[in-house]
Formats: structure tokens, C-alpha cells, sequence
């Protein structure tokens, strides 16, 4: 399930507050894409790592309270109960996150909160949803098995990576448009974990923490080996390698100061670099000379170049000459 579905068939179980678990290979987005959803829906969200709690963070006897025969217990600041500063109507979502790498009795604890809504007799606040992210045994990130009860209380959604929506995702949250427009290039490199590949694997976690901001904050000498050490040897050079046509372009500048007579690259990598060095460049004021010059560019790098745009300024859907190119290019829109 691509990540757009997912949010919203997650924003949709919200409403019925069936607990969910989202699957998936590492580094994929899992958890953002609930972050996402918690803050479009407007509740409140909590996030906890699983593995890394002791099973006493669920709650531990308070013996301050005893009597010769009970006592109470207390419980986590975390934990949305009622009467908690969480139950204010809002509502919210509890996300657990790598319960597949959780041990038996932190997911027995889980299994037990998802279906009694409650922590040692204290009830959860209403309008909560208890979410859980997890990897797949099959990608070796250290999942263990998950226990059958608690599989049998949550509905299992898988999460799929999808190009779209990575995109938007990236430049939505100030991804480096080199990135965006050689994972444009590279589509098959957005995604290509292997549990056999030794260090780096190239995720979008990766990517976007492990290239987009390193990218000019380290020397062009040492690029490589850091971009190896996040995505791995082969996507690193692939990318050092698009970098070097990226910085050989003719200046984008003088580009969109002459769109008629400028020219126009004819090999792929070349556009796409071009496309992004383009699109970082766009306001509404140049918007004219920009659409002038992507007359000349193939149907999908107009396209391409243009949906970058709009992402990083959408004022710029409000002049004439974006206007004008929509009317042009609608064939290929729509």
C-alpha cells in the first residue's frame, strides 16, 4: 500500500479507532507517514520505541498506596488516560514503534493495552488509537516473531514505496532537488534495501538523512565515502557521478535570462539535472522565462521540472505564465 493510501485508510480507521500495524522494509517511512497523518487529522500523538522500554514502563506497584492487603499502581507520564492533560476531546494516536523487535512480554503488555484500552485497570482517554510499526523477518533488521494474539488484534497494513509520493514527501520537508531529480533518474534506487548488502543501503530514510543533508555541508572530497556509508557503494557512486554532470551544467542562470536561445541537453541524466537545477531557481517573477524554456524541453521534464516547483513555491501556480503552460501541456497533465 502506497504511502498517500496508507495515510488515509489509517486517518479513516482513526475514526473507529481499530488498532493497526504498519509493515514494512527498514528506512521506508513507516513512522513518518503516521507523524503525517496524526498532525492532517489534528489529534494528539505519542510516540514510544518498543524494544527499548522495560516492561515496567507499562506501569510499576506504587507502595506508597498500600494497605495491609492492596495496593495501587503508577503509571507512565506517556500513557493517555483518563483524566490525563491527553483527554481533552482530542483524541489522539499512540504509536509503538518496532514492535516486531520487541520481546514476548513488552508485546504481551501491547497485546493487552489494544484490547482492554487499559494499563492495570486505569482506562485509556476516549478518541485514542493505539498504532504499531514494524519490519518483516524476511529483511533481517532484527524482527522477531510476532506473538499470535497480538497479530490477531491489530489489522496489518504494508507499506509500499512509491516515487510519487516520496517526492512530495521530500520536497514538501526541504529535500536538496539534486536528490529528488536523480531518484527521478534512478527510480529503482529510491527503495533497494538488501539485508545481504554490507553497511549503507539506499532507503528513502537514507536518502533524505543521509545524502539530502550531508550534500554540501561536507567537502566534495569526502562526498563519496559519506554518501557510501549511508546508501551504500554503488548508489553513492551512481550519485557522485550525477553530482559531477549537475555542477558541469551551463548556469541555470543565464538559462532562464535567455530561454529562447539556450541549450537544450539531449541525454536523460543531463535533463534531469537541468530539471532541478531549474526548479531550485524558480520564483514567480521568472516564471515566464521559465515556461519559455521548458517549451523546448521534452513533455515529461516540463512536467517534471514544473511539479518541483509547486512543491517549493506554490505562489508560483499563481502567475500568468504557469497559467498559460498548464493550458499547453494538459494533454500530458491529465
Amino acid at each position: 500500500m502506497r504511502a498517500s493510501l496508507l495515510k488515509d485508510t489509517v486517518a479513516r480507521l482513526w475514526e473507529i479507532k481499530r488498532p493497526v500495524a504498519v509493515v514494512g522494509a527498514p528506512g521506508g517511512g513507516k513512522t513518518q507517514c503516521i507523524q503525517q497523518t496524526a498532525k492532517e487529522i489534528g489529534c494528539h500523538f505519542i510516540q514510544r520505541h518498543l524494544p527499548t522500554i522495560p516492561v515496567e514502563d507499562f506501569g510499576v506497584p506504587d507502595m506508597s498506596s498500600s494497605t495491609d492487603t492492596t495496593f495501587k499502581y503508577k503509571l507512565p507520564e506517556w500513557f493517555p488516560s483518563k483524566g490525563s492533560k491527553y483527554d481533552d476531546g482530542t483524541g489522539g494516536i499512540l504509536l509503538f514503534d518496532d514492535r516486531n523487535q520487541a520481546d514476548n512480554d513488552l508485546q504481551k503488555a501491547l497485546a493487552n493495552l489494544i484490547q482492554e484500552r487499559e494499563v492495570h485497570g486505569v482506562p485509556m482517554a476516549d478518541g485514542w488509537q493505539v498504532i504499531s510499526t514494524g519490519n518483516r523477518k524476511q529483511d533481517r533488521a532484527g524482527a522477531n516473531k510476532v506473538l499470535g494474539h497480538l497479530a490477531n488484534r491489530e489489522t496489518e497494513l504494508e507499506l509500499e514505496t512509491h516515487l510519487d509520493d516520496w517526492r512530495r514527501y521530500a520536497l514538501d520537508n526541504g529535500a536538496r532537488t539534486e536528490v529528488v531529480s536523480f531518484i527521478g533518474f534512478r527510480p529503482n534506487l529510491l527503495h533497494d534495501y538488501n539485508p545481504q548488502r554490507e553497511g549503507g543501503n539506499p532507503t528513502p530514510r537514507s536518502w533524505m538523512e543521509g545524502v539530502s543533508a550531508v550534500l554540501g555541508v561536507v567537502s566534495s572530497e569526502a562526498e563519496y565515502e559519506c554518501f557510501k556509508g549511508a546508501i551504500g557503494e554503488g548508489a553513492a557512486a551512481e550519485f557522485v557521478g550525477f553530482m559531477r554532470i549537475f555542477r558541469k551544467l551551463p548556469n541555470p542562470d543565464n538559462t532562464l535570462l535567455n530561454p529562447k536561445t539556450a541549450d537544450v541537453p539531449e541525454d536523460a541524466a543531463t535533463l534531469y539535472a537541468m530539471s532541478g537545477a531549474l526548479a531550485q531557481r524558480a520564483t514567480p517573477k521568472n516564471m515566464g522565462n521559465l515556461c519559455l524554456y521548458l517549451e523546448r524541453l521534452p513533455a515529461e521534464f516540463s512536467v517534471l521540472c514544473v511539479s518541483t516547483v509547486l512543491r517549493r513555491d506554490p505562489e508560483c501556480a499563481d502567475t500568468e505564465a504557469f497559467r498559460d503552460w498548464s493550458i499547453g501541456n494538459q494533454s500530458v497533465l491529465f
